[in-house]
């Protein structure tokens, strides 16, 4: 509940930048993207290793100053993971050596700093609504991830003309794991990109 509050209250603060920066004759653009996530869950039970994904989806520039702005995209992001060989220990219900996916419809908002036009910084949070998870871990088929995720997410973009090149990378802040509280999983990784604005 707390997790929907904030992710309310994050969008309406983008939806009243977005018209402060209208106003103030700041700069608005919108665009599309894609490229490749090298991510894993990060637990005592899961293999430790990144696992190559995928990610698409659109993006928003809204600029209050020539260096300073956010940046609210929505992403379909997906994460691969596969359990340890310790999996069983912890839990004796489950399932070892188990490979999945977890595919996330994901709302990163970032703040922008640029200071040259070639490049720019970014730091945010990412709200994530888990749409679907393809391997069951425990035998009896319950789910075994939450349905909500938040992280931080921090990185690099090039901007060459509208053409977005870029670099983050992606912290779990929250427990995934929906079994028990024997342990905590969170997501960690790689993202980078490419992306083009077009309008």
């Amino acid at each position: 509940m707390k997790l929907k509050s904030l992710a309310l209250l994050t969008i309406a603060s983008t939806l009243t930048s977005l018209s402060f920066a209208q106003r103030g004759g700041g700069g608005f653009h919108i665009g599309a993207k894609a490229g490749a996530n090298i991510f894993k869950v990060d637990g005592t039970s899961m293999k430790d290793e990144f696992i190559f994904g995928y990610n698409v989806g659109a993006f928003a520039e809204i600029n209050f100053t020539k260096e300073i702005g956010i940046q609210p995209e929505v992403m379909w992001n997906q994460t691969n993971f596969r359990t340890s060989t310790r999996f069983n220990d912890i839990y004796p219900e489950g399932v070892n050596d188990v490979k999945g996916k977890l595919n996330y419809l994901s709302i990163p908002i970032l703040f922008s700093y640029s200071p040259a036009k070639i490049i720019s910084f970014q730091l945010g949070p990412q709200f994530g609504v888990l749409l679907n998870q393809d391997k069951s871990l425990i035998k009896n088929g319950e789910e075994a991830f939450k349905k909500g995720d938040f992280s931080a997410l921090g990185g690099v973009q090039l901007n060459i003309g509208g053409v977005k090149i870029g670099g983050r990378y992606v912290i779990g802040l929250t427990n995934i794991n929906d079994i028990d509280d024997r342990e905590k999983w969170k997501n960690q990784g790689f993202q980078v990109y490419l992306g083009t604005r077009f309008l």
